[in-house]
């Protein structure tokens, strides 16, 4: 498990090196999206992924792995949202924005090590396909909750449903970079 722990680190490096670009860039504009937007970003994402992985022909030459660095960043940024709270103006600096990153990074990788735990690795077994299409019923689910105004009877919330489509994203993009 050690190696997955290592490979994890690895992917979030790579996502967080392209937040930080992105930040130097255009700030904290992002701070501004409500929870449906960014819901409908990572949707954008999945879907380009499902196609790619369907389609013999891409008219964009961007493969899936930026699809999944996307998926990861807007989860953390919906993360951030869900903690900090939507904004009229962007509020944080990058050395803000990145703590905050970080910080919810860090939560969601224990999680995703002590599920691996429990789980025995399952997700090396599984179709990078398969991740995808868990990642777009987990926005299904996310889109539900949303419409029910955050409320849930008896399943998980935002935040752990925006967490495993972290993970899975993750899981594939480990898949793709051993392949």
């Amino acid at each position: 498990m050690s190696d997955t722990s290592k490979q994890y680190d690895v992917v979030i490096a790579q996502c967080r090196e392209l937040f930080s670009n992105k930040m130097k860039d255009y700030g904290a504009a992002w701070r501004i999206l409500r929870l449906p937007s960014l819901t409908d970003q990572i949707f954008i994402k999945a879907q380009r992924i499902r196609g790619l992985q369907t389609l013999t022909e891409s008219k964009i030459d961007e493969g899936q792995e930026s699809e999944f660095i996307g998926i990861i960043n807007y989860s953390l940024m919906a993360l951030v949202q869900l903690d900090k709270g939507v904004v009229d103006q962007p509020d944080l600096n990058l050395e803000q924005a990145l703590e905050l990153y970080d910080h919810h990074a860090s939560i969601t990788k224990q999680l995703m090590m002590d599920k691996n735990h429990d789980y025995g690795e399952a997700w090396r077994d599984m179709r990078v396909s398969s991740l995808t299409d868990l990642i777009l019923q987990k926005l299904l689910r996310v889109k539900q909750i949303e419409d029910n105004e955050g409320k849930t009877l008896v399943s998980e919330g935002l935040d752990a449903n925006y967490q495993d489509m972290i993970n899975y994203s993750v899981f594939a993009m480990i898949h793709l970079g051993d392949s």
